[in-house]
């Protein structure tokens, strides 16, 4: 069955791009001390260990961060993938070391979460590089990530026992990616996802207006203490500092280079019975969640069943850290009964 193409209530605008910053950490000033305390990093969870690899999809040694089940080494199970993509600014370590993904993980227990890292790439592969760079992001995930964790754990590799999820930046990339590979994933979920970024680029791009900078002066000015700080924690050679996670070149060069890597748009080219899961949720105090009520409102017009949760939060660390645990709880579920594992 196809889609119908909805016609949008006049009060669900487009919202413009929200740029998440989340750091590990910000030094407070003592009192009775000049200096700002020193900035300490998260301690590492129970269960979550770092793995470097060398993807060609974009010429670098790369890392990501993995929770394995505590009885993995005692078990010769296959278990489900979840993987959890970061925000704009963010970094692989965000998930499972500040926003609690490592917890959930170890007390849902039977699945492996996987949280990779793409810079400030929005997970595409961009149209045009500069400088000698390969930045081939969704290459990087699809192509070179997903294979060698398949080989090197014991992965339920197939649709069933794989799923994708991530926050504003990462839940635009889950939702294209899902949509772009419905046969890779069982489920999609974005919390706070920034789902309109593709479609505002087409229109800037029609407008002919400049693609937008990475950040202001301002906001690197703040961020240099920090990205100092955080540069150490990442630890990815060349590409643990904010100016080089950006990637140097154009995202799209076209109307219809943005359309196809738009959720909004792409969704009519997957057929209903062959859609993922769909998880939605959004804090009521983020701006953000009108563009998760109008993506609402397509499903609901085309009878697509999905879940949907808003709840009291902002575009922030604290909202996260609640609606972790939400939709890696359903996306748990969806892939056990995908493999055949509940009554």
């Amino acid at each position: 069955m196809r889609f119908s193409q909805p016609l949008f209530n006049r009060y669900l605008v487009p919202v413009g791009l929200c740029l998440c910053v989340l750091l590990s950490v910000t030094a407070r000033p003592v009192l009775a001390q000049p200096a700002a305390a020193t900035p300490t990093a998260p301690p590492v969870p129970e269960g979550l260990s770092t793995v470097s690899f060398f993807s060609p999809a974009v010429n670098r040694q790369m890392k990501f961060d993995i929770v394995l089940p505590a009885d993995y080494s005692t078990t010769d199970k296959r278990y489900p993938v979840i993987y959890l993509l970061h925000g704009f600014m963010q970094n692989y370590t965000v998930w499972g070391r500040n926003l609690a993904a490592a917890f959930y993980a170890r007390e849902l227990g039977d699945l492996i979460v996987v949280m990779p890292d793409a810079g400030n790439s929005w997970y595409i592969n961009w149209a045009q590089n500069n400088n000698g760079q390969l930045n081939n992001w969704e290459d990087h995930l699809i192509k070179d990530l997903i294979p060698y964790v398949d080989a090197q754990y014991r992965t339920e590799s197939s649709r069933a026992g794989r799923s994708i999820a991530g926050l504003s930046m990462g839940g635009y990339g889950a939702f294209m990616l899902a949509l772009r590979h419905p046969d890779l994933f069982v489920s999609m979920a974005s919390t706070s996802g920034a789902l309109a970024h593709a479609r505002n680029r087409a229109t800037a791009i029609a407008a002919g207006a400049p693609m937008p900078r990475p950040r202001s002066t301002s906001e690197s000015e703040q961020m240099a203490q920090a990205d100092a700080f955080i540069s150490t924690i990442i630890d990815i050679p060349g590409f643990s500092k904010q100016d080089d996670r950006h990637p140097d070149g154009i995202d799209f060069l076209t109307v219809e280079q943005a359309q196809a890597h738009d959720p909004f748009h792409i969704i009519y080219n997957v057929p209903k019975t062959r859609l993922p899961h769909i998880y939605i949720d959004s804090g009521m105090e983020d701006d953000l969640i009108n563009t998760a009520l109008e993506f609402m409102q397509i499903l609901l017009i085309n009878d697509v069943p999905f879940e949907f949760k808003q709840a009291p939060g902002r575009h922030n660390s604290e909202y996260w850290r609640r609606s972790v645990g939400h939709f890696m709880a359903s996306q748990s579920e969806v892939m056990q009964r995908a493999l055949g594992n509940r009554p």
